[in-house]
């Protein structure tokens, strides 16, 4: 049976706007053969633009690409607000009267983790792509868990190391104050001293609703530190690195590393502004022919946005997540637990990762890549703004995998 447009389309619109989205048309009497997918999301706040509508847009196009094996799927999307609270009720409402069977996207760690115990008590499958904690394949780990694209302890791997091969010795922190920012914090200082760097200081500040960080970056500037770590993400790194220009904080050679951010943050940011700044991502849009392709099927949905490694994430495991449901029948896999493993046990393939192997604990086994952020002159064109400068096998860039206690 082929998926009408409506059931590729279907958007409940409340939720674009507010917090809850409103149930699909006929939730609770629909047939057995539909599949509906929740994008738990920022809509409104400072990761808008590296989730939310590019998120959903991605969670279609992997409806799109999966062309129908004999069920419709229907996706709703919630906005929860980068609360805990919020997150959660959406969860348990999804699946307790509208009919959800998976949640992806959930960026904001604290929310992430707060989903993940409803998801597990409910048993309905979860393919976390927004979150940065590494405590969703850890210490909080479930049968019904995947964490797909990034994580804190990657990012620290990839971007830590190599910038203290490259003399980058001595770091200060400007850290969010919740529960990816402190875990960002944490592992990238456990990376810069254990391969013989010094933490210089690390200054922490309340999320959200932080927008000058002037004083932050006074005090990083005279702790004599020669990189400066930002252990935040969205809005609140731009504003991080625009300021550190405006301030000249980098004139004297005083490096900047946005420890978790996009093509999507240095587009905001512009070249010159954004030139030599060192980050990592797991996907980029122009590193292959795949990915090239899967970008421009997806540009007509975003109003131009191009993807980063959380969209494209939030593409591949929706897609992953299709094919298993056609494998095992939309009946087994409303069981969470059967859905995850089987996810688990066969290789996903798609455009913007290759192939991907999930571990026992739920890690998705992606590459992280080290990039250095071009100058206008070295740029092509609107988008073309990275340059590869590191690759990081992804056995070197997870987490242990003995920190999930049903996967030891």
């Amino acid at each position: 049976m082929n998926i009408s447009r409506r059931s590729l389309l279907r958007l409940a619109g409340a939720g674009a706007v507010s917090p809850f989205a409103a149930a699909p048309a006929g939730a609770q009497s629909a047939g057995k053969n539909v599949i509906r997918i929740g994008v738990l999301t920022d809509m409104s706040g400072p990761y808008r633009d590296v989730t939310g509508p590019t998120s959903v847009a991605c969670a279609r196009q992997a409806v799109e690409d999966f062309g129908g094996q004999g069920f419709a799927v229907e996706i709703v999307v919630g906005d929860h607000q980068n609360k805990p609270d919020i997150g959660a009720t959406i969860a348990r409402q999804w699946f307790d009267r509208d009919g959800v069977d998976m949640i992806t996207d959930v960026p904001t760690s604290s929310v992430a983790l707060a989903v993940n115990t409803i998801c597990h008590e409910k048993n309905k499958a979860y393919v976390n792509t927004g979150a940065g904690t590494d405590d969703l394949t850890g210490k909080q780990c479930t049968p019904v868990t995947i964490h797909w694209g990034y994580d804190v302890f990657m990012v620290a791997a990839s971007s830590g190391r190599a910038i203290l091969r490259s003399g980058g010795d001595s770091w200060y922190f400007i850290t969010a104050d919740y529960v990816f920012g402190q875990q960002l914090a944490r592992d990238a200082s456990e990376v810069v001293t254990k391969f013989g760097g010094k933490v210089l200081g690390n200054a922490v500040y309340p999320f959200p609703g932080v927008t000058d960080f002037s004083s932050f970056l006074v005090r990083a500037k005279a702790s004599g530190a020669k990189v400066i770590g930002f252990a935040n993400a969205g809005d609140d790194t731009v504003n991080c690195v625009k300021q550190a220009k405006e301030f000249g904080v980098t004139n004297d050679g005083t490096r900047l590393a946005a420890l978790v951010f996009s093509v999507t943050g240095v587009h905001g940011l512009g070249l010159e502004t954004g030139q030599g700044l060192l980050l990592t991502e797991s996907f980029y849009w122009d590193l292959n022919d795949r990915t090239r392709a899967f970008t421009k099927r997806l540009l007509p949905k975003t109003a131009g946005n191009y993807p980063n490694d959380v969209h494209a994430a939030c593409y591949a495991g929706t897609l992953h997540y299709l094919k298993s449901v056609a494998a095992l029948g939309v009946a087994r896999a409303r069981d969470g637990a059967a859905v995850i493993a089987h996810m688990k046990n066969a290789t996903a393939e798609d455009d913007a990762f290759g192939q991907t192997h999930i571990r026992a604990d739920g890690r998705a086994m992606v590459t992280p890549y080290l990039f250095e952020v071009k100058s206008p002159a070295e740029s092509r064109g609107g988008w073309d703004y990275y340059k590869l400068v590191a690759t990081t096998p992804p056995m070197d860039a997870a987490p242990p995998i003995t920190d999930c206690a049903f996967a030891r």
